[in-house]
């Protein structure tokens, strides 16, 4: 077989061409845009986290309006056991009324929106397990599961999460912040061999 072969020639065996999914072929699939910037994603939330102290009076947070979901349910199933419950009475200081009047869950509601609007402008809306190669989807799944509730149940011992308390209570120097911020950054190096299979 020679060059000419090599080339698509009228004799001997043709290079076969990469296969194209159907939706390559109708347009559907382009080329997702590149990430931003880490550094310029950082000012960007200093600045988020800045206005939201000079608009709000506080700072950012998350765990708060799952707190406000979970309390207000419960006061609808079982109003008498809420109002006598400390954690879900704190939430309820106003009686049961919809939960959209925490701030936090409208944030949320946000946040999860904003993220579906970049992913689809920057052509990275997928359904998708991000995953390493040595690990299925379930099992990705389930770690997933574990440590999010891990995670919530840290955030309720050190009364915040990442966000209400490692970067609005850093942002004010809080002490207990910064505290949670070394042990957060510890405990994942410590255990990030235990799980490197699910990336690598």
């Amino acid at each position: 077989m020679g060059p000419a072969d090599l080339r698509g020639g009228a004799v001997g065996t043709q290079v076969a061409p990469h296969p194209i999914s159907p939706a390559q072929e109708r347009g559907a699939v382009r080329a997702a845009r590149p990430y931003l910037n880490p550094y310029a994603a950082g000012v960007g939330v200093g600045l988020v986290l800045l206005l939201t102290f000079v608009v709000l009076g506080h700072g950012l947070g998350a765990t708060g309006a799952f707190s406000t979901l979970v309390a207000t349910g419960a006061a609808t199933v079982a109003p008498g056991h809420a109002a006598g419950s400390l954690p879900y009475a704190a939430y309820l200081e106003h009686g049961l009324a919809s939960p959209l009047r925490d701030w936090l869950v409208l944030e949320i509601v946000g946040v999860t929106l904003g993220a579906v609007a970049s992913a689809v402008a920057a052509g990275r809306y997928r359904r998708v397990v991000e995953r390493g190669p040595r690990i299925g989807a379930a099992a990705r799944m389930r770690y997933a599961f574990a440590g999010g509730l891990i995670m919530a149940i840290g955030a309720k011992l050190a009364r915040g999460c990442t966000s209400g308390l490692a970067l609005s209570g850093g942002a004010v120097l809080s002490v207990g912040a910064w505290l949670f911020i070394v042990a957060a950054f510890g405990a994942g190096y410590a255990a990030a061999p235990l799980f490197r299979k699910a990336w690598t």
